[in-house]
């Protein structure tokens, strides 16, 4: 399933385009909230998609037939351009645990690369459903890694992938690799550069978020 958020006219699709506007990028403030907003879009529309369990709620005049979830999930990034996103989804799903993992991509002379996994930090994931988040999915590559990092330890229920931006191949990567996984993007663009970022995209989130790195 591939959930789509500029298929449908939203308040979302407006934060989306000052994610990529270079003038506004330089306000860093508002990118990190720009994409904390679209965090919790994201958090809400999968929210529908989770079981819920019937409950009676005290209120000062009596009792009112509410729904809790039945089950909280476990919010996972990949660190550290995916904090924002994270800070947006936790806002939404307050009592979720979280998930934690360090990739970057390591350079060859060649030009090529290939991610490294250096960290996780994690609760027991068996069972439990999680939503892994990273602003940008480019190749796909550093996200099909980190969920079979956890796949592999861990016999988890459901899987969920945010991003805000993807490209066709990255989807398709992840599609293959990860078949019973749930997509949801803001949006999808079709090219890449030769080094492997998103066209149009909106540059490097962890850069634009916190600061250009060494």
């Amino acid at each position: 399933m591939i959930f789509n958020l500029s298929k449908t006219n939203s308040i979302a699709n407006v934060f989306i385009s000052e994610l990529r506007d270079i003038n506004i990028q330089k306000d860093a403030l508002r990118f990190r909230t720009n994409l904390e907003r679209v965090g919790a879009f994201f958090a809400y529309e999968i929210s529908k998609e989770l079981p819920y369990s019937d409950n009676e709620t005290q209120t000062p005049l009596g009792i009112a037939n509410t729904k809790q979830l039945s089950n909280q999930p476990v919010l996972a990034t990949i660190l550290r351009a995916g904090l924002p996103l994270h800070a947006g989804m936790l806002s939404v799903f307050d009592k979720a645990e979280s998930t934690f993992i360090t990739a970057y991509r390591k350079t060859h002379k060649s030009g090529d690369f290939v991610i490294e996994i250096e960290y996780i930090s994690t609760p027991d994931l068996t069972g439990k459903t999680v939503i892994i988040s990273d602003p940008m999915l480019a190749t796909g590559l550093s996200m099909v890694l980190c969920c079979k990092e956890l796949l592999a330890k861990y016999k988890i229920k459901e899987l969920h992938i945010v991003a805000v931006i993807a490209s066709t191949e990255g989807i398709k990567h992840v599609q293959a690799n990860l078949p019973k996984a749930k997509i949801w993007v803001g949006a999808i663009d079709e090219e890449m550069t030769s080094k492997s970022y998103i066209v149009p995209g909106l540059g490097d989130a962890g850069d634009l978020a916190y600061g250009v790195k060494i």
